[in-house]
């Protein structure tokens, strides 16, 4: 059996802070990392998405996380087709005059190697101290399988590389019929790990969790089904807490899963008030996965 990590995908957003789940002693955003660490082995870096971090950054909380603890960063939402507010590039990098708004065709070639320059120089203080798990790039709902889609996935991951690189596919495209062996086809001959989600169904932007490991880590990310998925704030679709049968039957199916890969990473993405914290220990419980770290496997 392949080594489970279990985490979520922050650990320092607002509503977990107010939640109560960090005990009032632990102030400093070191500390609660610290604490945070002693409890799982795995975290999603979801910041990393809104504005590139600083290397002195990332440093810190490599420093602040025991040997064994790992991090998946999700790449920085320019890069991967999103439109991004021009105030959170680096002051020096954004363009004098445009849209407040931008993606990248609006920017200058040598502005967006940069961007990717800083990217990279911001996670080679996790990699260095043995902390990066993978990249995490999570493509828009509006890609749409094709080839031009596939040729840009696979220049991304380029940029990413030597460090591994798993790719989250949010249009239906990708999964319809016959397509769905053929993108497990070209992840698994491009060494990039599908991320498996479980959401809700039934919806225009739903896509299949597909349980099937194409590199590694192999990843599942769990977003709950949340009754307001498609027209609720952001804080209504990840709403949700998982019921202990629904825990145990994931545990069952990740177990196989993890019978099949060397290294398995489960986050969970329903975070409103620690809600998030409280099903991934639950399902760390179930697997056995050590609270500390998982880094000594399953």
């Amino acid at each position: 059996m392949g080594t489970i990590r279990v985490g979520t995908s922050s650990w320092a957003d607002q509503t977990l802070l107010r939640a109560g789940w960090y005990p009032r002693s632990v102030r400093t955003p070191a500390q609660r990392l610290g604490w945070y660490a002693g409890r799982f082995g795995l975290v999603e870096v979801d910041t990393s998405y809104y504005a590139i971090p600083v290397p002195e950054t990332t440093g810190g909380w490599a420093a602040a996380t025991p040997p064994g603890f790992t991090f998946d960063v999700k790449a920085f939402s320019l890069f991967t087709g999103h439109p991004t507010p021009v105030q959170v590039l680096p002051r020096d990098l954004r363009p004098a005059t445009g849209p407040s708004r931008v993606r990248r065709r609006d920017l200058p070639e040598a502005t967006y190697d940069e961007l990717w320059a800083r990217f990279r120089a911001a996670l080679a203080p996790l990699a260095a101290a043995d902390r990066l798990g993978a990249v995490l790039l999570q493509f828009p709902p509006w890609l749409v399988r094709g080839e031009g889609a596939r040729r840009r996935i696979a220049e991304l991951a380029d940029r990413c590389r030597p460090w591994r690189v798993a790719v989250e596919l949010r249009h239906g495209s990708w999964f319809d019929g016959a397509a769905a062996a053929e993108t497990v086809t070209f992840l698994r001959d491009h060494d990039l790990s599908l991320v498996c989600v479980d959401m809700p169904q039934g919806h225009p932007s739903s896509v299949p969790p597909i349980m099937i490991g194409t590199a590694e880590p192999v990843l599942v990310r769990m977003h709950g089904h949340s009754a307001h998925w498609e027209h609720g704030s952001k804080e209504d679709r990840f709403r949700y807490a998982y019921a202990d049968d629904e825990l145990r039957r994931w545990a069952d199916l990740l177990t196989d899963l993890a019978d099949r890969s060397g290294e398995l990473h489960v986050l969970f993405n329903n975070c409103c008030a620690g809600q998030a914290q409280r099903d991934a220990a639950r399902l760390a419980e179930l697997l056995g996965v050590a609270p500390t770290t998982a880094a000594a496997g399953h």
